[in-house]
């Protein structure tokens, strides 16, 4: 019998990414450009242009820093980078306020109807979004639904979720242009302009993103309730435990 040797080398362990500090999000997303925009757009400080380009950049280095930190492109960061690049040249080139409203209002409409669509493809963004490895225990799911003959009610439930999901990005996309339309009545290239974009910058946390979230967590809880009905799995055994 051979004994095993004390200095034999281990197994490598794969190593996960960091995990996204919320807070860090909030302030160099939102709470940093907002005051940025509302009290250094002033002759005295930045001026309207240079805190237009102060104010986005630091969205900007978030998105780099949580590439290099994750090693790989995160598709989420990478557009809110495009996203705030797309609002800093159009603030730049001093535009008409409507330019930012259809800005604000296309990414989340592209992102419901690339939801839709994909339910075409073998691979749905609805998998993407919440039916994920780092979520549920999917290979438990697909074994119970082959072993319950219940695939095709599976199918179903995730084109229905994939419609609900779609729902909360036109909501976001509706509120996104509303709040542009409302906020920025400004000329560009003023120093009020700047302190609206600010204003805006604040308000779209509460105003855009938690009614889109609250939608898209109602999404998530009915896709686990069908997943349980369809298994006959409980809900502590769907979800992954870390």
């Amino acid at each position: 019998m051979q004994e095993t040797t004390k200095n034999s080398p281990k197994p490598e362990t794969k190593k996960e990414a960091p995990k996204e500090s919320l807070l860090l999000n909030l302030a160099f997303n939102i709470a940093i450009p907002t005051l940025v925009l509302t009290k250094l757009s002033g002759d005295d400080y930045l001026g309207i242009k240079l805190a237009i380009v102060v104010a986005l950049s630091f969205p900007i280095i978030y998105g780099i820093k949580d590439f290099f930190s994750r090693s790989k492109i995160n598709f989420f960061s990478a557009l809110g980078v495009i996203s705030v690049s797309m609002t800093g040249g159009i603030s730049l080139m001093e535009l008409d306020a409507i330019y930012i409203a259809i800005k604000e209002a296309s990414i989340p409409l592209l992102f419901g109807l690339a939801t839709l669509v994909s339910l075409k493809t073998s691979q749905p963004l609805i998998h993407t979004f919440l039916l994920n490895d780092s979520i549920l225990e999917t290979e438990k799911i697909a074994a119970a639904l082959k072993a319950n003959n219940r695939q095709a009610e599976f199918d179903q439930l995730l084109i229905n979720a994939s419609w609900i999901l779609a729902g909360s990005f036109l909501l976001s996309a509706v509120l996104n242009y509303f709040l542009a339309i409302y906020m920025l009545t400004a000329d560009p290239g003023t120093l009020e302009f700047n302190e609206q974009l600010g204003k805006m910058t604040a308000l779209s946390f509460p105003v855009i993103a938690v009614p889109a979230m609250l939608v898209m967590i109602g999404d998530m809880f009915y896709l686990f309730r069908g997943i349980m009905r369809l298994t006959g799995i409980p809900l502590e055994e769907i979800i992954k435990q870390k």
